[in-house]
């Protein structure tokens, strides 16, 4: 390793430490059966809403697990990611690189609020943060993946700029040391950021983000040459680059560790996830949690969990917001 990236790890390690103490502060304010007292049966209304809605679409897995990973790693968990843009105010949702969410995110957040505030004790008493948080969870264990208890308590944020999202989420581009850097910014280690790069193995991505390394003079040599004609197929040099390509060409509807087994024989769609196997530092994590799922799962979880506790706003950082569209 050289200087540079010798200083570039410890930069991120000590970034770590002092994230890791926030999180810590944050967990004090979450619990399990945070809204015991005012709205108990919330978990079952927001998974009956987002199971209907799941049923109308599988898409609702990638865009609610996408959305809940954007929003977290901007300024916190804090359901900024879906206000809406004004007149006077462009929304962290507007931003070039959340343009890729898909809306089906942001109507599954919408309707499970609805459900939420149609009971009369539980109107405006729970937060879009944590029925964003709650309504990931139910869409992964729909699609098969682990289920899990949510740790809830989160307010909603006051702002959401699309300024505040440069720098904090992740281009296709980044290597090992740079995806490494960005989660200890976040108090996530490089094997949790490893485990929610596996995020990937629903949902969609548009043929921009990936053109690259399909076409040009030297195609991108850690793709699979096979995959990498099929991408040129569905993806071809006048098609409109917002078309969308499944991001697990095996599995694309369930949530499982197919996205690992993907990454060993070079049919990572991203850069950024392919990197995971081509680095040698990171493959033998890829190598155990393709090998096990038990495993996967497990560290799934814990990462989720942690992640789910970032830039946790206190009482006078944040509210309860009545649409989670519009800030109150």
């Amino acid at each position: 390793m050289g200087a540079g990236s010798a200083r570039h790890v410890a930069a991120a390690a000590a970034l770590l430490v002092l994230a890791a103490s926030a999180t810590v502060c944050a967990a004090q304010q979450l619990r399990r059966n945070y809204y015991a007292g005012v709205c108990p049966n919330v978990e079952a209304i927001v998974r009956d809403a987002v199971t209907r809605k799941f049923r109308q679409t599988f898409i609702t897995v990638g865009a609610t697990v996408h959305l809940f990973f954007h929003d977290c790693f901007v300024d916190g968990c804090d359901a900024s990611v879906v206000v809406a843009s004004t007149a006077n105010n462009t929304a962290e949702k507007d931003h070039p690189i959340n343009l890729s969410l898909a809306g089906d995110g942001f109507d599954t957040v919408i309707r499970a609020k609805a459900a939420v505030d149609a009971v009369p004790r539980c109107r405006n008493r729970v937060s879009c943060a944590d029925i964003l948080a709650m309504a990931t969870r139910d869409v992964i264990a729909l699609a098969g993946g682990p289920s899990y208890a949510v740790e809830l308590g989160r307010l909603d944020g006051l702002s959401s700029t699309a300024s505040s999202v440069n720098g904090k989420l992740a281009p296709p581009s980044f290597n090992l040391d740079q995806l490494t850097a960005l989660f200890a910014t976040n108090g996530l280690s490089q094997a949790d950021m490893i485990a929610l790069s596996a995020g990937h193995t629903v949902g969609f991505a548009h043929c921009n983000t990936f053109s690259g390394r399909i076409r040009g003079p030297t195609l991108d040599p850690t793709l699979n040459s096979t995959y990498a004609s099929q991408l040129r197929a569905w993806c071809p040099p006048n098609v409109d680059q917002r078309l969308a390509v499944s991001m697990d060409p095996v599995t694309p509807r369930d949530f499982d560790n197919q996205f690992f087994k993907n990454l060993q024989v070079g049919k990572g769609l991203l850069a950024s996830d392919q990197v995971l196997y081509s680095d040698p530092r990171s493959r033998p994590t890829v190598d155990v949690w393709a090998q096990s799922s038990v495993a996967f799962n497990q560290a799934f979880v814990a990462a989720i969990t942690k992640m789910g506790r970032i830039g946790i706003k206190t009482r006078a950082q944040g509210n309860i917001r009545r649409n989670c569209a519009v800030l109150n």
